[in-house]
């Protein structure tokens, strides 16, 4: 309350005063020439905020503030301020939500009541005298356009009949323009011209104005649109069009070949869309507007017909045509060299089935007509492979009374680059080995086939890719099987080797060691791929390791297998891992010893400073290290410092602060509970590894918490001075006591004594506060009784009861009590 106290001039004075202004400023009547007028016009806007400023009036002295509500002549009082302190009254909750800064008054959610004129009187000094200032203020309250309600005498109207749109809002201040527009897919947002103000009337409403229309509103707060609406034109169907793909015609209509894929569709434009029915040859195959026959035959050779529906309107049309199919044999003609002769020689052989007539094939070579006779449907060749050259090439011509030209069929006699390729490979856990053989390519295809270590032939011939498989065995260890590739033009069979290896392993370094916290990388090196070696990496403690998200990570690359230990632990990850091998003829294995270090214990810490802050809810917190080390952070803990009841146990430390850099000392802790007693205590860290606590302190109270308790003593003994040398300072005492009652009828006659009156005021703002006794005791009574607690000694209890009484009392505000202002004036005799 020391702030509160510095006036004793309650705002329900100041109201009472509010008529007194405009003539008479401490108790001097204003020239009437020396008093402002100003009008004006604002506008705001409902619930939203508005500022009502007063003029150009800098610092006014005293500002008051009243509501005139249109139709009426009464002034309201809304707001009042003296320059330190200012008052809203309860009735301007009508208005809205007011606050008065300084001298402009502030209302937020502005309310529909708070149209009408503002009047603001303020006060003020200018050139060493007092003025009157007088600002009127329209306020205008603006209401926004609601979001506007759009409706249609019918939405689905049929084309040609008339549609009327009417677009309404519930409020908004006049005046309120209107706008309209169509959506569509393919336009967008389209502006619609005709519109006449909230109307929009469609003479004839047609295709072209389907779409979703929205209407907008605005005025000059704000603008709002509506919701769309879809006006639905019912019309059709026009006359059917029928289009086939693959697009092909006769002199009949439409043709196609047999086992093509044959898409006819039928489109008639209607709303809502046509229905479509097909017919073949009268009867009727498929509903829809898409009719797909996948691989049409001859059979399906006709007349076929499309007819469209308007079910709403019940209206219908057609349309029919004629489709022919032709068909020759099945896919394309077919020639392929073939070996004959055990690999010496090469046969080349066309073949075309089916159709008809059936096809005529003959074979040519570099465009010219073979000896051969043309056949039908199969046509061979045998040519000797020594004396074809490597890439010559042969033509078989396809002939058909279906076909514009001849079908050609084209293939090449030739040997693949390089040589085969094999390889072994174990499946299904190594129980099996896998043999392969591959030569791509080449016509005819090379022709594959094992032997083993004793020449002996595994499996069958096989072109171009050959596999054999057989059961695992250690015994096979090192033994060699061949693949061995034959083809007409090569004159040797080529060979190729694969020799079965157990697996070996590699690690760069069999020892490792690092600090407790990082991660480590253990890599395992396998030496070639023999027969697709599975590799697997053991803990310390001989287990699989697996991936784990949180401590393991497996990564491969090329034929290294890598194993990363995140967040590794003293002890806990120290050990020999292992990494081990196998294979289907065999198996090894390496290991890497790895050691997991603490950090060295940081240096010891020791509490400085532990002191609460005025409100017991949070300390400050000093501390020193003591000994040299490393470290990379503080910890604080905390705990309550009273020991916990019979039966429970003792409250544990709880972490106040965490991640403190190691070059701070200090630390302000809040969050405290003020009736609750806190122990503390510190510790350094040097990343995972914690010093000795430091020694448990509970928090002193503060110097400032003191000083209050000496500065309350010292006004006691003043005050009791002043009491029993009343004779001695009889002017003092007056004013203290006397004064209390009248100082409110005090009246200034001259500029001089305001300008006393004022550097008073400043001089009792600059002293320093004292506890004093409550506002609601410093009445005429007052004197009274510290007259009587004059006559009693300064050892008997009624001057005990007098000081006792004379401790300040608890703050207790209201929203609406009022605030004594007490004004101390010196006096010098």
């Amino acid at each position: 309350m020391g702030y509160g106290l510095a006036r004793n001039l309650q705002f329900t004075s100041l109201l009472n005063i509010f008529y007194i202004l405009p003539t008479v400023a401490y108790g001097q009547l204003l020239p009437v020439d020396d008093t402002k007028y100003e009008e004006q016009v604002v506008k705001g806007v409902r619930d939203r905020s508005v500022l009502l400023a007063c003029g150009e009036v800098v610092l006014p002295m005293i500002v008051f503030w009243s509501f005139t509500k249109l139709g009426t002549l009464v002034p309201r009082a809304v707001a009042i301020s003296n320059g330190l302190e200012s008052k809203v009254e309860k009735s301007a909750v009508l208005l809205g939500d007011v606050s008065l800064r300084n001298s402009t008054l502030e209302i937020e959610n502005l309310k529909l009541a708070a149209e009408g004129h503002f009047m603001c009187q303020a006060m003020y000094e200018e050139d060493g005298e007092i003025r009157v200032a007088y600002f009127y203020i329209e306020l205008i309250v603006l209401v926004p356009v609601s979001k506007p309600f759009l409706q249609m005498n019918n939405s689905t109207p049929v084309e040609g009949m008339p549609v009327v749109m009417m677009c309404t809002v519930r409020e908004g201040t006049p005046p309120v323009e209107y706008s309209w527009q169509r959506h569509t897919n393919r336009d967008g947002p389209v502006a619609i011209a005709e519109a006449i103000g909230a109307l929009l009337n469609l003479t004839s409403a047609n295709r072209t104005q389907m779409g979703w229309y929205t209407c907008m509103a605005q005025n000059e707060v704000n603008s709002q649109t509506s919701d769309k609406m879809y006006l639905d034109v019912i019309y059709g169907p026009d006359e059917p069009v029928i289009s086939i793909e693959p697009f092909a015609i006769n002199q009949h209509g439409f043709s196609a070949n047999e086992q093509e894929e044959v898409t006819m569709t039928c489109l008639a434009p209607s709303n809502p869309p046509s229905h479509y029915i097909w017919f073949y040859n009268s009867s009727q195959v498929y509903a829809g507007p898409k009719y797909v026959i996948t691989r049409i035959s001859r059979t399906q050779t006709g007349t076929y017909t499309c007819l469209a529906q308007n079910t709403h309107l019940n209206t219908r049309t057609q349309t029919t045509i004629i489709l022919t199919v032709y068909y020759l044999p099945k896919g394309k003609p077919s020639c392929v060299p073939l070996p004959a002769a055990n690999f010496q020689k090469v046969a080349l052989r066309c073949s075309w089935q089916g159709g008809f007539p059936p096809v005529l094939l003959r074979w040519v070579r570099s465009g010219q007509e073979g000896n051969h006779t043309a056949t039908y449907s199969n046509a061979t060749q045998v040519h000797q492979g020594m004396g074809i050259r490597n890439g010559s090439s042969y033509t078989c011509l396809a002939s058909h009374p279906g076909l514009r030209d001849d079908a050609v069929c084209r293939t090449t006699v030739w040997i693949p680059r390089g040589s085969p390729t094999c390889s072994a490979v174990a499946t299904k856990q190594n129980e099996f080995l896998m043999l392969t053989c591959d030569w791509a390519g080449g016509q005819p295809r090379v022709t594959l086939w094992w032997r083993d270590w004793r020449d002996h032939v595994l499996g069958g011939l096989k072109q171009s890719h050959n596999i054999f498989v057989m059961k695992s065995n250690t015994t096979l260890g090192g033994k060699e099987f061949t693949c061995m590739a034959a083809h007409p033009l090569h004159p040797r069979a080529a060979e190729c080797h694969v020799r079965l290896e157990p697996p070996k392993l590699l690690v760069e370094r069999s020892k490792m060691s690092l600090f407790e916290g990082n991660e480590v990388q253990l890599a395992c090196h396998l030496l070639g791929a023999y027969l697709g070696s599975e590799v697997f990496w053991y803990n310390n403690r001989n287990q699989v390791i697996r991936a784990d998200a949180r401590k393991y990570r497996l990564q491969q690359e090329n034929a290294w297998f890598n194993v990363t230990l995140r967040d590794t632990e003293w002890m806990k990850d120290s050990g020999v891992y292992r990494c081990a091998a196998m294979n289907a003829v065999g198996n090894a294995s390496v290991s890497i010893n790895l050691q997991v270090k603490k950090y060295p214990k940081p240096p010891n810490v020791t509490i400085s400073k532990l002191m609460y802050s005025r409100h017991r809810t949070e300390v400050d917190l000093e501390w020193q290290i003591q000994g040299a080390g490393n470290l990379t952070g503080f910890v604080v803990q905390r705990r309550e410092a009273k020991k916990a009841p019979k039966m429970q146990p003792i409250s544990t430390w709880e972490t106040a602060a965490s991640d403190i850099d190691p070059d701070v000392r200090d630390q302000k802790l809040g969050g405290l509970d003020p009736t609750v007693v806190y122990a503390f205590r510190i510790l350094a860290v040097n990343h995972r590894t914690t010093g000795h606590p430091s020694e448990v302190k509970t928090p002193v109270i503060g110097a400032a918490v003191a000083g209050m308790i000496v500065a309350t003593v010292a006004s006691l003994l003043v005050f009791q001075y002043i009491v029993r040398n009343r004779e001695n300072n009889p002017r003092l005492h007056d004013l203290l006591f006397r004064m209390a009652g009248v100082e409110a009828h005090e009246h200034i006659s001259t500029p001089e004594d305001a300008e006393t009156a004022a550097g008073m005021e400043g001089e009792a703002s600059e002293q320093p506060e004292e506890p004093s006794a409550p506002a609601g005791e410093m009445s005429s009574g007052a004197e009274g009784e510290l007259q009587e607690a004059t006559v009693a000694p300064e050892d008997s209890p009624e001057a005990q009861d007098a000081a006792a009484a004379a401790e300040p009392a608890p703050e207790t505000t209201g929203a609406d009590d009022p605030v004594n202002v007490t004004i101390t004036v010196t006096a010098t005799p």
